[in-house]
């Protein structure tokens, strides 16, 4: 503890363990700072990829991963806002940061802590805290990317140990991560694959458990990331089996949710950098003889990411409080879809909206607004590519209106528990009688709406808890305009279909009148 004497900066002093968080996390953004900025270029970092050893080796000795595991394994508690701020913080400075921090969290440690024998989870943690470690999860196969439940990858009892065997890519952390989570499909005497899927703790340092990378991906952005296709031919101890509380389809299903629940702290991290840019830039960037921040249309933008910034805010609240590793997610898709969609859309409209506002600067690699949209681009696309998932927002809900039989979306989501404050506020909107035989592409367009609702209505708790009253209400005005834009094209009729053969009579030049 800090005696009465010890002024802020000497508490800056002590051990990681005895600092308070607002010390702990004060401390770790000063690394970041320092590091990115100081010793390095940030700039430069981005567009190379990997990170010099001794970037990484700064950052992990402000122990961050110690904030993700329990006090009884040597970490903080495993406390869901601390959590969220140490990837929000991490976002702020580097989005590939905070999403390594997010990775090694959220699809490892998390899980380990929850469904792991308790017998393995000592010398795991140990290795993190003590070894500066770091683990990843593998789910998806060269065929089967959002089509998880037909992974290929398999598994053998052996008796003393279970023996794996398949492809994995797209993992965060190829080749980097010394633990890794594989998930695999029991093969059956007949060679068949189980329906079931079960997950696995794979030692990357030990004999029989080694991953072989089999190729480095050229990846597009998150340059400090290596993503790559590996080949599974591992031998796993019979204790380093994650043991579901019910089926391995839960267990992965509560993983991702949760996963999905978390994402909006990282994007608050890394839209608050945005904004923070923006302004900075509008406030000094002179265009006929005043500001841009004076110009009614550059308001209009940043008022645009602000309100990500507070919408991302509300999210990061309502997670903390509600989606806690006690807390089973298997059966909250709705919700954590909602978050996870809308989130990662506010995401690249913000670096959109500081790219435009900032011109052709914006446009070297070594700008942060130019590598932002190309970084917080597959945050749409992973955990979920964000088309399929609104369509099964939007599917969810029907079926619940089906159930209730109720054909108005207003008189359903009014009292519905994740939008009975924030249908009231979109009533003219909302009001009106749902066609529940809906073809994809509306499913997707009423998945966006919805996801909007729900989200609304934790900024609503947000401003019920005493957040900046004009920040919530400037976030619900300008998601109101949102929403009533996606209605429009919602109830707009078009069926239009590609033509394969467009070719066929279309060459603009046999129309020219000569």
């Amino acid at each position: 503890m800090v005696s009465s004497n010890q002024t802020a900066g000497s508490e800056m002093l002590l051990p990681c363990e005895q600092l308070s968080f607002t010390a702990y996390i004060q401390n770790f953004s000063e690394k970041l700072e320092n590091v990115f900025h100081h010793r390095a270029d940030i700039n430069q970092l981005e567009t190379q990829r990997g990170l010099p050893p001794f970037v990484m080796r700064e950052i992990l000795d402000a122990n961050p991963l110690k904030a993700f595991i329990p006090v009884k394994y040597g970490g903080r508690g495993a406390l869901l806002h601390e959590g969220l701020e140490v990837v929000s913080t991490a976002a702020y400075h580097s989005l590939a940061l905070g999403l390594t921090l997010g990775i090694n969290w959220a699809l490892f440690l998390q899980p380990v802590n929850k469904y792991a024998d308790d017998s393995v989870k000592q010398s795991i943690f140990n290795d993190f805290i003590a070894n500066k470690k770091m683990g990843g999860l593998m789910i998806t196969e060269p065929n089967h990317g959002s089509d998880a439940l037909n992974m290929q990858t398999s598994y053998t009892d052996e008796g003393e140990y279970y023996h794996l065997k398949g492809v994995k890519h797209w993992a965060g952390l190829t080749g980097w991560a010394d633990y890794w989570l594989l998930t695999a499909r029991r093969k059956t005497t007949n060679d068949d694959l189980m329906r079931d899927i079960d997950f696995f703790i794979c030692d990357n340092n030990k004999s029989g458990q080694r991953i072989k990378v089999e190729e480095y991906f050229e990846n597009l952005g998150l340059y400090m990331i290596p993503y790559g296709r590996n080949k599974i031919n591992v031998k796993i101890p019979r204790l380093y089996r994650l043991q579901p509380e019910t089926t391995g389809i839960s267990m992965m299903l509560d993983t991702l949710h949760r996963s999905r629940l978390e994402i909006p702290a990282m994007a608050m991290g890394f839209i608050k950098r945005m904004l923070d840019e923006a302004i900075l830039h509008c406030e000094t960037r002179f265009v006929g003889g005043k500001s841009l921040f004076g110009y009614d249309q550059v308001q209009q933008r940043l008022a645009s990411i602000q309100m990500a910034y507070t919408a991302t805010s509300a999210m990061s609240t309502h997670s903390s409080e509600n989606a806690g590793v006690e807390t089973d997610l298997a059966a909250h898709g709705l919700k954590a879809n909602s978050v996870k969609t809308f989130a990662t859309d506010l995401m690249q409209d913000a670096a959109q909206q500081l790219f435009q506002l900032v011109g052709a600067k914006a446009y070297k690699r070594n700008h942060i607004a130019g590598r932002a949209i190309i970084d917080s681009r597959p945050f749409q696309i992973f955990e979920g590519s964000n088309d399929i998932l609104y369509a099964q927002i939007s599917e969810a809900v029907v079926k619940l209106m089906k159930q209730a039989k109720e054909n108005n979306l207003f008189q359903f989501l009014k009292n519905f528990s994740l939008t009975e404050k924030s249908a009231a506020f979109s009533k003219d909107l909302l009001n009106f009688n749902l066609d529940v035989q809906l073809p994809q592409r509306k499913l997707v367009e009423l998945g966006r709406v919805l996801s909007r609702v729900v989200s609304m209505e934790m900024v609503i708790e947000l401003g019920i808890k005493g957040y900046n009253p004009e920040l919530i209400t400037n976030c619900i005005t300008m998601m109101k305009q949102e929403l009533n834009n996606l209605l429009s094209s919602y109830s707009f009729s078009n069926a239009s279909l590609v033509l394969a053969d467009y070719k066929d009579g279309s060459h603009w030049r046999n129309f020219v009148n000569k």
